[in-house]
């Protein structure tokens, strides 16, 4: 039976990790470009201005989130408990934590949550905990109030995106709100109506210009676009009833900002 059970698994197929080590890479050698493609954020860049702009984008995007939540989901919505997924070096975790009682931050790079780190102490924020996180979000094991992740799925595979999707929905309290985004197609698909060509190979790493690559040595990027049936098929199978949603399109990667609630008796399987 041993050799059965391992015959077995090495016939598994193995989830790709090296956008993981990708990710850390980023994280030790250029953290707030790997966050935000524009030059001004190279680390051989950075200016204290840029620093702090990079920190205001931060806090316009949290106060567009919880914007969103009240005009189209819960206009009396307060989080006390908030979870940023793919925190990097703290960007929405520094914003939210004005907001809310509690804001925990999850990354898969050490790198990125120790930097993240130093900003919190540079603030004085003693309501953020960071923790490093697997697929399983096994390290989360309380629920929150709203979930939080913006631009980061892009980043992973597919299969492993889904499963981490699911593991969020699941620490989301009744009543809780989640705003999630996800690229689901490239502009340059127009001709097949946003699906992309057979042969097309995947993933696909961004293109960058050539200001940014520059500095030459940088880690993959994968750009991975999400079948949105599955994501959809994940939410009413958790019991979502209602959502809205927002189109992004971040240099030709078209994506969408998911907006929905779990009901105070949400139908599960």
């Amino acid at each position: 039976m041993a050799g059965s059970d391992s015959a077995e698994s090495m016939n598994k197929p193995t989830a790709d990790m090296s956008t993981d080590s990708a990710w850390e890479q980023w994280g030790r050698n250029d953290p707030y470009f790997g966050v935000f493609t524009n030059p001004i954020f190279r680390r051989t860049a950075m200016t204290e201005d840029a620093k702090r702009d990079f920190f205001r984008s931060g806090v316009s995007d949290a106060d567009q989130t919880l914007a969103a939540i009240r005009t189209h989901i819960d206009p009396s919505f307060v989080p006390r408990k908030i979870l940023d997924y793919g925190c990097g070096v703290g960007r929405l975790v520094v914003a939210f934590a004005t907001m809310a009682e509690e804001v925990v931050g999850v990354d898969v790079s050490p790198s990125m949550l120790e930097e993240a780190q130093r900003n919190c102490d540079e603030r004085q924020l003693r309501n953020v905990r960071l923790l490093r996180c697997d697929d399983d979000v096994s390290n989360v094991t309380r629920d929150f109030d709203l979930i939080h992740s913006c631009i980061v799925f892009q980043h992973i595979p597919v299969e492993r995106g889904r499963v981490i999707f699911a593991n969020l929905l699941r620490r989301l309290r009744p009543g809780g709100i989640a705003a999630i985004h996800l690229t689901y197609s490239k502009t340059r698909f127009e001709s097949s109506h946003g699906l992309a060509p057979a042969a097309s190979p995947a993933p696909q790493t961004v293109e960058r210009p050539p200001s940014a690559t520059a500095g030459g040595g940088d880690p993959e990027m994968q750009m991975n676009p999400y079948n949105m049936n599955t994501i959809l098929f994940l939410m009413q199978s958790h019991g979502v009833q209602k959502s809205y949603f927002e189109f992004t399109d971040h240099g030709g990667e078209l994506g969408v900002f998911l907006y929905f609630s779990i009901p105070l008796d949400p139908a599960k399987p």
